[in-house]
């Protein structure tokens, strides 16, 4: 467990403030409007998905994995240790029989796409017929329309309350209720010294733009639309995105985000490889060389900030990317 969340425990413990009750099972939780219950807390799970992932090493449960799957970044360092014994089943989405080879029971899942009507992997329904839960991040199913775009469409915007539903929940299922508790109360904190960072500071004219990554160099790039998880980064900061679609990360044209000439520009940076435009270095060398893009406010003036591409998703490392994005909004300067 993180130094930060073991303090955070120890005081939350003294000020009476963590005493949550103890699971009772069989434990029902509602998920994505489908109940899983639990026998008893999981001794083996397998994850589909990053945010997952460091989710349950945040919770202390990293003896508990027997697998995981589908990796943007490496791992946060405090957890490399850790990570190093469990195995990896795949960079990208396992196959069904791989998880189940692992004859997990629990799959952590962070996108519905994974195990959803068309299952990437399988639909939730194969897994329940071996009587394997599968828990999908709230984050991916709430709110959200994952039938329509490639990534999805935002009904509502996205809620930060997702995430700690998912800490709660999973702290739950797993009975570490106090460690639960002390995990929220630290993504809080970041999220609110985030804020406090930028508490006076005129933003009313300050747009920005997420570039995550692009099929091919030469075509438009996925950008981060209205109302998902890295719009509500920038609505927290007082920033607008210069984005209006309302799909998780649609594609739009150089043309269109040329005129729209964001102050800032926000960019992925992946340890995957399964688009060129993963590599972040190779993002930056199409801004400043492509005719339309090098003439942008934000790449004259070097407004580019690299963020991990989990910094940009409903996990733990959000919060991380919220400190990253208000120091560099703060100073005027893109910290690296």
């Amino acid at each position: 467990m993180l130094p930060r969340i073991a303090t955070l425990l120890a005081s939350l413990s003294l000020t009476g403030l963590a005493q949550a009750a103890a699971s009772h099972y069989p434990l029902t939780v509602d998920n994505c409007g489908a109940p899983l219950t639990f026998a008893q807390a999981p001794e083996r799970a397998v994850t589909i998905g990053q945010a997952g992932t460091e989710m349950l090493y945040a919770l202390g449960l990293g003896d508990k994995l027997a697998g995981t799957s589908l990796w943007f970044n490496n791992v946060l360092p405090e957890y490399q240790a850790l990570n190093a014994k469990v195995p990896r089943l795949a960079d990208n989405e396992p196959s069904f029989e791989a998880v189940v080879g692992k004859r997990p029971q629990l799959v952590a899942v962070q996108f519905e796409w994974m195990v959803g009507a068309q299952g990437a992997v399988a639909t939730r329904e194969q897994f329940s017929e071996l009587n394997i839960p599968t828990y999908l991040l709230p984050s991916d199913c709430e709110g959200k329309d994952n039938l329509v775009g490639a990534d999805g469409t935002r009904l509502q915007a996205f809620q930060v309350d997702s995430i700690y539903k998912s800490v709660s929940q999973l702290a739950q299922i797993f009975d570490v209720q106090d460690r639960g508790a002390a995990l929220n109360a630290d993504l809080k904190a970041r999220l609110d010294s985030a804020k406090q960072r930028l508490s006076g500071k005129d933003l009313t004219n300050t747009s920005a733009l997420f570039w995550f990554s692009s099929a091919d160099l030469a075509i438009d790039p996925y950008v981060a639309g209205r109302q998902g998880v890295a719009d509500f980064m920038l609505r927290t900061l007082g920033v607008r995105n210069v984005v209006e679609s309302t799909e998780e990360w649609p594609t739009v044209g150089w043309e269109t985000l040329a005129k729209a000439n964001p102050t800032w520009l926000i960019i992925a940076r992946m340890d995957r490889r399964r688009y060129p435009a993963d590599d972040y270095q190779k993002k930056l060398q199409f801004l400043r060389n492509d005719p339309v893009t090098k003439n942008m406010d934000a790449v004259r003036n070097q407004r580019i900030i690299i963020l991990d591409a989990d910094a940009m998703q409903a996990g733990i490392r959000l919060f991380r990317g919220l400190q990253t994005l208000s120091a560099a909004f703060a100073s005027g300067k893109a910290a690296q």
